[in-house]
């Protein structure tokens, strides 16, 4: 029986100091995706990157306001992007379908039913969705507060078992990650309020952060699906959650 995840990939993840494409984070977390479904896990990914795949091959000779710059980079790099996901995972020989989504595609009613009805019959054919926002057309009041909260909703409309979200530390600490006295919470009971460790600060190159996981995954977990909050820029770290988790860095809510 194959077991439905949804993976979750940020920008702080999958970009460089400079806010371009890493291409070889890219191509691990291929690697890494490519063995779960070798390992019978049916896998959703949702990806961003897309902005920081149109920085990297854009150069503009104008200044551009906030939303400008996201829709423009956004519509440059999401070609880019998907083209990108489509050549490695071609090298194992699994196909990609790109589904860009909005948030009014989640309020119950045809446009909910046609989303789910296009994942599933992707999945059942063997068709990796791959899942973003449509940043060309989803601006200030209509956008997600971020692929934390999107990968929420596509884990719940597809009744996933498992919700990863990868970020670029190892989850939630009673501090600030860099202080040595501050520990990782390995796994949040169902109703664990954490907020006192939660600072609403957003990441460097995306619109989320931990504040953000954490209301996710706390949200997830209420409706029955396993959260975790780990490591993008592990090695192996996908890998290594399924099979080594006693000895992985991550933090686990319990459903």
């Amino acid at each position: 029986m194959m077991k439905r995840i949804v993976v979750k990939v940020g920008s702080n993840v999958l970009t460089r100091s400079d806010g371009k494409l890493d291409v070889t984070r890219v191509s691990a977390l291929v690697d890494q995706v490519a063995w779960l479904r070798r390992h019978d896990y049916e896998v959703i990914l949702v990806s961003s990157g897309a902005v920081a795949c149109g920085r990297r091959e854009l150069k503009t000779d104008h200044s551009l306001d906030s939303v400008e710059q996201r829709q423009l980079f956004s519509a440059v790099g999401q070609v880019k992007l998907v083209g990108l996901y489509y050549d490695l995972f071609r090298e194992f020989g699994i196909h990609v379908g790109q589904v860009l989504t909005m948030k009014e595609n989640f309020e119950p009613g045809e446009q909910y039913e046609n989303q789910r009805a296009c994942m599933t019959v992707m999945l059942e054919n063997g068709v990796l969705p791959i899942v973003n926002e449509n940043d060309t057309v989803s601006v200030t009041e209509l956008m997600f507060t971020d692929n934390d909260e999107l990968s929420g909703l596509i884990a719940e409309m597809m009744k996933a078992e498992t919700l990863i979200l990868l970020s670029n530390i190892d989850g939630i600490y009673t501090g600030h990650p860099d202080d040595p006295q501050s520990e990782l919470i390995r796994s949040v009971a169902a109703g664990t309020d954490l907020s006192q460790y939660i600072k609403a600060e957003k990441s460097a190159f995306g619109r989320g952060g931990m504040h953000s996981k954490y209301h996710t995954a706390s949200r997830v977990a209420q409706g029955g699906i396993r959260v975790v909050i780990a490591n993008g820029t592990r090695d192996n770290i996908l890998i290594d959650l399924m099979e080594h988790p006693a000895e992985t860095p991550h933090t686990e809510f319990l459903t």
